[in-house]
């Protein structure tokens, strides 16, 4: 009998909370989804937990439904962290070889990522993820994996991702209540980058763009890593608030104008267009024009995606990746949001699919579960480095590179 294991994800969003159950067989590259929940994400803002009790319920809600869908109690799940709260750095480290032939050895590259992990950051923020990005050995630099190479002095490059100490302890809490243990806490945008991203895609250049509800995260891949991130306090519930202001409608009024009418191609609307709002709402009689609509959508989603323009601009790298820009999130499906997107980024973009699964596939081939699926990707490729966090750094470092080796191709 083929060896396999059940992972199970949860992504704990600002409009959804998705959980993901699949089943991982040995010697199989894709993983069979054997169970969906969603649920409303009441009590969570902002992707913070803003009301504990509430959270606890509709997370349960969300858990309990893809048990009931799986057949699968679940014990581990690993959980996404998004949001403002989180935030990236850059951080670089120095050391000099040990040993008596001069030859870098594991325990040097634990000892660098030791040394680059020693950055200064605020008290109220805590290390999710640090990612090497290139190392120098001596005066050679863009050193992929440095072991077995000789030389006097090691640097290395490294990318942090980090969360805000209270947001994470409040995420902890809400688990630890539903019962829950967390197998590993992973940043949004790396998890959807498992789900949505080949490997071609991550050595040629690429940019992962995830609207969520309250933020859009994103995350720049070159020669196989992540070399840069970001967190964007502007997503999906903007669009909408935007709307309910424009159409002097009803918040959940304006949600289902966004949904059932929405598009970022106000060109292609005729102008004498109405759209009747008594037909979707009790409390809302009234008509807007269609194409006033679609002229706020894309005033925001083109703010969203300046944003984005900007932060490709820090790092020289507006409209020089090849691969582009590929889009995820439940905000990103608004219709037109791909033409808009390529016209301001001057970049090639697709919409972003969860790959490499099979099962109810139906129940997941939406862009909004990027991430949730992404879990069980990473989970199942790198396992979880959050056991050894009580443990010294040399144990969490080889956690750390075995995550940086894999994405090597």
């Amino acid at each position: 009998m083929p060896h396999s294991k059940v992972l199970a994800a949860l992504d704990i969003g600002s409009s959804k909370i998705r959980t993901v159950v699949g089943v991982v067989e040995e010697k199989k590259p894709l993983i069979n989804i054997i169970g969906v929940g969603v649920s409303p994400s009441a009590g969570i803002r902002k992707g913070i937990i803003s009301d504990l009790d509430e959270a606890v319920a509709n997370i349960t809600a969300s858990l309990e439904e893809a048990e009931r869908m799986s057949g699968e109690a679940l014990h581990r799940v690993f959980v996404s962290f998004s949001g403002p709260s989180l935030e990236t750095y850059d951080s670089k480290g120095v050391i000099a070889i040990s040993g008596s032939n001069a030859e870098i050895s594991e325990d040097d590259v634990d000892r660098v990522l030791d040394a680059a992990r020693a950055v200064s950051l605020p008290a109220n923020r805590e290390i999710l993820r640090i990612i090497p990005k290139s190392f120098t050995v001596d005066s050679q630099h863009h050193v992929r994996y440095p072991v077995g190479m000789s030389g006097i002095r090691l640097e290395v490059e490294a990318h942090i991702l980090a969360g805000q100490t209270s947001a994470v302890k409040n995420l902890e809490k809400c688990l630890y209540q539903t019962g829950i243990d967390i197998e590993d806490i992973v940043p949004s945008q790396l998890a959807c980058a498992e789900a949505v991203l080949t490997r071609r895609q991550k050595e040629l250049g690429v940019v992962l763009i995830e609207i969520g509800a309250s933020s859009t995260s994103l995350a720049v891949f070159e020669e196989g890593t992540v070399i840069y991130s970001a967190v964007l306090p502007v997503g999906g519930e903007h669009v909408t608030n935007d709307l309910a202001i424009g159409a002097r409608a009803a918040i959940d009024t304006a949600e289902k104008i966004k949904i059932e009418y929405g598009t970022c191609l106000p060109k292609e609307v005729n102008e004498r267009e109405e759209i009747d709002l008594s037909q979707i709402s009790k409390s809302d009689t009234h008509s807007v024009n269609k194409k006033h609509v679609a002229e706020v959508i894309e005033a925001r989603y083109h703010e969203i995606f300046l944003m984005v323009h900007d932060e490709l601009v820090k790092i020289g790298r507006a409209g020089m990746l090849p691969a582009g820009a590929i889009l995820c999130g439940a905000a990103s499906k608004t219709p037109g949001v791909t033409d808009l997107a390529r016209e301001v980024l001057g970049l090639p973009v697709q919409m972003g699919f969860p790959t490499q699964v099979e099962g109810i596939v139906d129940r997941v081939d939406d862009p909004g579960f990027s991430t949730a699926v992404g879990l069980l990707h990473f989970g199942n490729r790198y396992g979880s480095s959050r056991s050894l966090l009580n443990l010294n750094f040399g144990n969490l470092g080889n956690s750390i590179l075995d995550f940086f080796r894999k994405l090597i191709p």
